[in-house]
């Protein structure tokens, strides 16, 4: 037999039984997938059968399906076309799933999982791999086993700097459980305004969240043109949206920002500032006075609102860039310090933080923060390093964002968990020139010298959609997308497997659909 032949015989044999996830356009690429060569038939009347155990929202996965224009209904096991099924056996990782096509069962798809996460995500790699030829419907006889490489998976809207409304936010939700990320993070406070209803103190968003009252920043016409447009989220709304990214696989953790980026509140409630007058936002803006008991009890009755909306039982405290020359010129927080032997205002912030630690504690939610609420000087600044007197609360996680990458090695060999958003990789606002789709693909959140004993310390990354210059959806979706995807593979699989130019490949499907949807226009993605 000579070359050629051999080479014939491979190829129509021996590729199609040991083909790799390359083959299959999914994004992001599964741990390990075995194409088996030939397609199975999908009736567009496809027949499902979904575990009750399972508890998924049949509305949703129909969902899933009629995007490709297939109609579905519920069937009985015996009789469907699709088994969605709980299977403890199927992954010993609790995000992981077996998907199989074909094989005993010659035209049934089988999707299990342990767990619901798990079946979503079988869901999302099986709707990417179906094909569709002038409406007939086939998908690719095969094998998937995958699980994620970190538990950690995030996307991040600011809602405070530009409001943008449940539509949006759902639209980014169910992008996001295509991608299979898991967290969305949402800033809903900040200095320019707040977002978030609460019913103890009204003012917070009947003031906070007006322009008028907070901060003007580059959309001062796009305001004049809806000046009674609501620009937050009352709590059946948050409630709503909860459910919706519940469906959808998906936890969100709210941020309440402590004890910098606090303008919008002191705006509505001067009395909570340490300043005796407005003195700008963001890294120039007032902080809350911590030491007075009227503050703490405000932040308390605060945080029982939002934990009550929010079961996931994570809460994002914030703890950045905070100007401490407001605590420096207030003579009473100065005085508190001296009778509490605090040695320095970064000292304060650790003791401060370390208190809302311990009350959301005691509620069972956990907490988690900007680096700096570590008391670590992260950016060089004078005065800015916190003493030994006080240590971060155990538990606590944090959340890598600037300063030396050995900040992360830091933190972790004083135990706390770490998910790392550097921002030099993974800041959405920045544009395309200082972040482009291969720079963010290639971002690793396990940073390099980690000792390997200690990379499951690293849970995660997050990648972040700041909105000081996103006035509208056009920008969030143009910063967005399609760097998401990247940052969604850098998260759910393992380093070994990426590739950038297999990514570029797999992901053809995805950018047709992006532009399908307005998300891609003229943004680099390649």
């Amino acid at each position: 037999m000579n070359i050629k032949l051999i080479y014939l015989f491979c190829l129509a044999f021996c590729l199609p039984l040991f083909g790799g996830a390359q083959e299959l356009p999914i994004v992001p690429k599964p741990l390990h997938a075995q194409v088996k060569g030939g397609d199975i038939a999908l009736k567009n009347g496809l027949r499902i059968y979904l575990d009750p155990d399972a508890q998924l929202n049949k509305l949703y996965i129909s969902s899933i399906f009629y995007e490709l224009r297939i109609q579905t209904s519920f069937t009985s096991k015996s009789d469907a076309d699709l088994v969605v099924k709980l299977n403890e056996k199927a992954s010993s990782n609790n995000e992981g799933y077996r998907l199989t096509i074909g094989n005993k069962h010659k035209n049934r798809i089988t999707a299990e999982a342990s767990t619901k996460n798990g079946l979503l995500y079988a869901l999302q790699s099986l709707r990417q791999i179906i094909k569709n030829d002038q409406g007939k419907f086939s998908v690719p006889v095969c094998t998937i086993e995958d699980e994620p490489a970190f538990p950690w998976r995030a996307f991040m809207l600011d809602e405070s700097r530009h409001f943008h409304g449940m539509h949006v936010v759902k639209g980014l939700l169910d992008e996001m459980a295509r991608l299979k990320l898991n967290i969305f993070h949402w800033h809903l406070v900040d200095d320019p305004g707040w977002r978030i209803e609460i019913k103890q103190y009204p003012e917070l968003t009947t003031i906070g969240s007006k322009r008028d009252f907070s901060h003007k920043q580059v959309a001062e016409e796009w305001d004049k043109l809806y000046p009674n447009r609501k620009m937050f989220y009352t709590q059946d709304e948050i409630s709503e949206i909860v459910r919706y990214a519940a469906d959808r696989g998906i936890q969100i953790m709210p941020e309440i920002e402590v004890p910098g980026h606090a303008s919008a509140a002191i705006y509505a409630y001067p009395w909570l500032g340490s300043s005796s007058r407005s003195q700008g936002y963001g890294v120039w803006g007032d902080l809350y006075n911590v030491t007075d008991p009227k503050v703490e009890e405000f932040l308390h009755h605060v945080l029982d609102e939002v934990i009550a909306l929010f079961p996931s039982k994570l809460v994002h405290i914030g703890g950045d860039e905070a100007n401490y020359t407001h605590w420096q010129n207030n003579p009473e927080i100065v005085a508190f310090m001296k009778e509490n032997n605090i040695p320095t205002f970064s000292d304060l912030q650790v003791w401060s933080i370390n208190r809302f630690s311990r009350y959301l504690s005691a509620k069972g939610v956990r907490m988690m923060g900007w680096n700096e609420i570590t008391g670590d000087n992260i950016r060089g600044e004078e005065h800015m390093q916190a003493s030994q007197s006080e240590q971060l609360a155990p538990g606590t996680i944090v959340h890598f964002w600037d300063g030396d990458i050995s900040l992360v090695n830091k933190a972790i060999e004083k135990g706390y968990d770490v998910v790392n958003s550097n921002r030099h990789f993974t800041y959405l606002d920045y544009g395309y020139d200082r972040i482009s789709l291969q720079q963010a693909y290639s971002f690793d959140p396990i940073p390099e010298g980690l000792k390997k004993e200690d990379e499951p310390k690293i849970l995660g990354l997050g990648c972040q959609m700041w909105g000081e210059y996103t006035p509208n959806t056009v920008r969030v979706y143009y910063q967005t997308f399609p760097r998401i995807a990247a940052y969604a593979e850098s998260g759910w699989t393992s380093r070994e497997n990426k590739d950038y130019e297999d990514f570029i490949h797999r992901f053809r499907n995805l950018k047709t659909l992006w532009m399908d949807k307005g998300f891609l226009k003229d943004q680099p993605h390649e």
